[in-house]
């Protein structure tokens, strides 16, 4: 191809504009943002290939990494265990049977230290998909970084630190709305003035499409999300452009080619246009919605695993032709368990295959003026802000949530997919469809119980060799600003730095701000 902006190259040999005009329509890199939030994208920076990776111990998924970094990878995306998603240590009773099992157990300074142990923090980006303890994992990230000798400033990722969804689609909240509100505004706060680079929240959508919803309720709650988080910020002091330039989107894509193409250039837009009307921002850039994409999960089959592959590559180009900028792609075995070395390879090949042998990427926006493109793009868009103004209407996302109204409505979704794919309206190759004989015996990665063994002998070990005083002494100041108005996170940071695991930071936080239970009962 060649490297023109103006133009571009088949490997035939065909010259074709490579930044399509379209009558009416502003050129990608302009409000708003329909096309893309670059002028050039792909053609001038591909999308970050980021694998989410992590399972059992510390150690072992710093090889993985490590391995994902050597084969190509540019970006970290780190899986916690549900023990860590929740802010348990791993010896906790309710931990049991849980640990290292569908992501990496993290319960102290010592095992952030193993996790990134020979990765350079100022050359790589990382997403931590964490929420309720988000502010934790994020100030263990930091206290590691700083002892490589990195600061805060020079730190380039995500910590996800969405937990309005949680109530909504996944249930792995801890605290009830509004003290989670304030752990997310206080990292909001602490990052725009030490981590200026670092994406504070990755608003998403994901977990919101993989509980069931449809494409345009996945927008629409993302979106009703983000706009409480940034009404949060502004009432906690901060201005709109202090904190919404670092604020990210996480969103699924799923086997309907067109209308996922569509869903990502109508979220640009129609976040555009309500950060515009509500907020009025001087810095373009808060209202300029970049996203992650992850392949569907929820669309992976046991039964013939491989045909996996295929919906893997059909999403990833539906994302990369709806303008992501970064991209997880699945690994065909992940409805059977743990990925495996090979499974993973080739989940990152078929991204580094759209990138470089197929031309997708020298295109901007190539589907643009499509009249089926542009239609679902204008009803995903409508259908969208309708929903998002009747939350507005009522209250906001978190009175929304209180009610069960979100819930309700994916819940309704679900159950209307199930009942079309269980009567076969809608096809499944190889589940309802296209049915064969051969058993499931695949049975992906397994975690070694004496990995699990390991762990609950490294948080014994760390426990006894820190300093119990200091620890307590931390931990009391940190019980003291729940009980205030002060900022949270420098006490979080200062309590991690000193030995206290996350466990124990949590519990201080579950004693003043209490648990919570969703209306759903999720």
């Amino acid at each position: 191809m060649e490297d023109s902006e103006e133009s571009g190259r088949t490997l035939g040999g065909i010259d074709f504009p490579a930044i399509p005009e379209v009558d009416g329509a502003p050129y990608p890199g302009q409000p708003p943002y329909t096309r893309g939030i670059h002028s050039t994208m792909y053609r001038s920076r591909r999308w970050t290939m980021r694998q989410y990776a992590g399972f059992s111990t510390a150690e072992a998924t710093n090889q993985r990494f490590k391995l994902l970094l050597s084969e190509g990878q540019k970006g970290l995306s780190v899986a916690f265990d549900l023990p860590t998603q929740l802010g348990l240590d791993s010896d906790a009773s309710l931990s049991y049977g849980e640990v290292g099992k569908v992501g990496v157990a993290i319960d102290s300074i010592d095992d952030m230290r193993r996790l990134f142990d020979g990765i350079d923090l100022s050359e790589v980006s990382t997403s931590m998909t964490i929420n309720a303890p988000a502010s934790i994992l994020f100030a263990l990230y930091v206290a590691v970084a700083e002892e490589k000798g990195v600061t805060p400033e020079q730190l380039r990722g995500t910590i996800q630190n969405d937990v309005l969804k949680e109530y909504i689609a996944r249930g792995l909240y801890v605290f009830p709305p509004e003290p989670s509100l304030r752990l997310a505004t206080d990292v909001m706060r602490w990052c725009a003035k030490n981590a200026p680079a670092w994406n504070t929240i990755s608003i998403s959508g994901y977990h919101i499409r993989e509980a069931g919803s449809t494409a345009i309720e996945e927008v629409a709650f993302t979106l009703a999300n983000a706009l409480q988080y940034a009404d949060s910020a502004i009432s906690a002091g901060l201005d709109i452009d202090e904190f919404a330039p670092r604020m990210s989107f996480f969103f699924g894509c799923h086997n309907d080619f067109f209308e996922e193409i569509a869903k990502f250039r109508a979220a640009r837009t129609l976040w555009h246009d309500l950060v515009q009307e509500r907020y009025n921002p001087k810095d373009p850039r808060s209202a300029r919605l970049r996203f992650h994409t992850q392949t569907a999960g929820v669309t992976l089959t046991a039964q013939q695993p491989m045909n996996n592959v295929v919906r893997v590559a059909y999403q990833a180009m539906a994302a990369v032709l709806g303008g992501t900028q970064s991209l997880h792609t699945n690994a065909y075995d992940e409805a059977l368990g743990l990925p495996t070395e090979d499974s993973v390879t080739i989940a990152l090949r078929t991204q580094q295959i759209l990138s470089e042998e197929t031309g997708v990427p020298e295109v901007v926006d190539p589907l643009a003026g499509s009249v089926h493109i542009e239609h679902l793009t204008g009803e995903i868009v409508k259908g969208a802000r309708k929903k998002i103004e009747e939350i507005l209407d009522s209250g906001g996302a978190m009175e929304a949530i209180k009610r069960g109204d979100p819930q309700r409505a994916i819940h309704e979704s679900a159950w209307s997919q199930l009942t079309d794919i269980e009567s076969g309206t809608r096809r499944i190759i190889g589940v309802n469809h296209a049915e064969d004989d051969a058993p499931i015996t695949d049975a992906g990665q397994s975690i070694d119980p004496v990995l699990v063994e390991a762990q609950l002998t490294r948080i014994d070990e760390h426990r006894k060799k820190r300093d119990h005083d200091i620890v307590a002494s931390r931990l009391e100041s940190l019980r003291a600003a729940c009980e205030s108005d002060d900022d949270l996170f420098p006490h979080i940071l200062d309590s991690v730095r000193n030995g206290a695991t996350v466990g124990e930071v949590m519990d201080i936080m579950r004693d003043v701000f209490g648990t919570w239970r969703a209306p759903s009962g999720i």
